[in-house]
């Protein structure tokens, strides 16, 4: 082998090595993330609803009035934005959401919450400053619920889909606080 080639061959194994250290002990990379992506899906009829986003966990820590403040917008999650899709026009408390992708923005209070379906995708969920990157020019759905006490610690946030009892609702529950959200198939003019 020629003195070239010996010398790229060290030289590439240098550089894989940094790359290798880096990523272990600056970027971390290896590590589980502290708030894993995960995402809920439904399948009703021909109705396919499919929401993905990050799951921050409670660690010990104050959750709603603390780290994610009273009436301030919050993404719903850590990390990137949180999407909804859903095949299908849907009615949420009776204002109509049209078939499509969306991201879902939440202001958190001590008995409502206001809940945001907005029809511009973002990259992230806050910007360099730590600040909601919402635009509510692009708000499509914005409602009011209703906070429910739970008398159990949700460690994980969690957003899932419940219809046990027929009526399709949207979930999101962390720490002692849980949402929903009802969800109804909007019946097109031909049907009706």
């Amino acid at each position: 082998m020629n003195t070239f080639l010996k010398r790229l061959l060290i030289i590439l194994a240098i550089v894989a090595l940094a790359l290798f250290l880096y990523s272990t002990f600056v970027e971390n990379i290896f590590s589980p993330r502290l708030s894993p992506k995960d995402s809920a899906k439904i399948e009703l009829n021909d109705l396919d609803l499919k929401i993905e986003y990050n799951r921050p966990s409670k660690r010990e820590r104050e959750i709603f009035g603390a780290l994610v403040p009273f009436n301030q917008v919050w993404r719903t999650g850590a990390n990137e934005a949180t999407t909804f899709e859903t095949n299908k026009d849907l009615r949420i408390e009776g204002l109509s959401l049209p078939k499509g992708k969306y991201t879902i923005w939440t202001v958190p209070m001590e008995d409502v919450w206001r809940v945001m379906f907005n029809s511009r995708q973002y990259e992230w969920g806050v910007n360099e400053k730590m600040e909601p990157m919402w635009d509510p020019n692009y708000d499509v759905v914005e409602i009011e619920v209703p906070v429910k006490k739970l008398d159990t610690t949700v460690e994980e946030f969690t957003i899932a889909f419940d219809n046990t009892t027929g009526n399709l609702k949207l979930t999101m529950a962390w720490d002692s606080t849980l949402i929903e959200i009802p969800i109804e198939v909007r019946q097109s003019k031909n049907s009706q």
